[in-house]
């Protein structure tokens, strides 16, 4: 079978008509969306460290990516890759590209990579983050780096700090822009407009694709939501034969995923 290059992976990112990047937790879930016709996959921080026990944003999905993702890459029909890096694991852009380097060491599908400028639910220092992207792009140029910007998913609901983060990302090499969020129609068009790299958003019951492409987005991400709709799904048939009259309950939450993890670890009692 041929193998996919990295340009391949660039070009599934056209502004106006994006595609659907589904996020798997294990190799299960991650050949499977495979099989069912996804030419890219990517994995989602929380599910990798949920189902290992351990809290999400401690970087500790490092080695459980790399195991997962090399395991991924011997697959003769591995799809092409991407990795939730959290926020590099790192502050410092060094340390960041060693971790990089390993990655692509060991998992050869691996055509890009998403990191965040957020640690511990706050965002951290743009500039640094941005030196970040200029360190790995400066080492990897063929990598498709996912630079994703939490102002949103922090809480701060501040356009101006978010698109000011998207410029600095954008000139430090960045080839994408991840901001997710629970945004609205007008809030998306903003950011699209304002930039010329690729937008990738959260997948949202609240909009089709066909609306995303509307406003110009290339790149739609489930995140933890398939790992979250597993869980949700394993426990509303586990009730079923425990109680035929149980009503199915709504998708777990990212925070009661996270929280049940970080609590139930020394991390999480600290």
């Amino acid at each position: 079978m041929r193998r996919e290059s990295s340009s391949d992976f660039f070009a599934l990112h056209v502004p106006g008509d994006p595609f659907v990047l589904p996020n798997a937790w294990d190799v299960a879930s991650a050949l499977t969306l495979a099989a069912a016709g996804f030419p890219a996959i990517g994995t989602t921080s929380l599910g990798v460290a949920a189902s290992a026990g351990v809290p999400d944003e401690h970087a500790l999905t490092r080695q459980r990516n790399l195991d997962l993702l090399s395991t991924l890459s011997t697959f003769a029909d591995a799809p092409m890759l991407t990795c939730d890096m959290e926020n590099g694991y790192s502050q410092d852009p060094a340390a960041v590209v060693d971790a990089v380097d390993e990655l692509l060491d060991s998992a050869s599908a691996v055509r890009g990579i998403n990191i965040e400028d957020s640690s511990h639910g706050s965002v951290t220092d743009a500039g640094t983050h941005a030196a970040k992207i200029n360190a790995v792009k400066d080492r990897h140029p063929d990598l498709f780096v996912n630079a994703r910007t939490d102002v949103f998913w922090t809480g701060l609901d501040d356009l101006a700090e978010a698109l000011d983060r998207v410029d600095r990302y954008a000139e430090a090499g960045a080839d994408g822009i991840f901001v997710p969020g629970d945004l609205d129609h007008e809030t998306i068009a903003r950011i699209t407009e304002h930039t010329s790299l690729p937008v990738n958003v959260l997948a949202t019951p609240r909009m089709t694709r066909a609306e995303l492409a509307d406003v110009g987005v290339a790149r739609i991400s489930t995140g933890s939501l398939l790992y979250r709709t597993a869980l949700t799904a394993a426990v509303d048939t586990a009730r079923g034969f425990a109680d035929p009259s149980s009503t199915p309950r709504s998708t777990y939450s990212y925070s009661e995923i996270r929280d049940t993890v970080t609590e139930n670890t020394r991390i999480g009692r600290r």
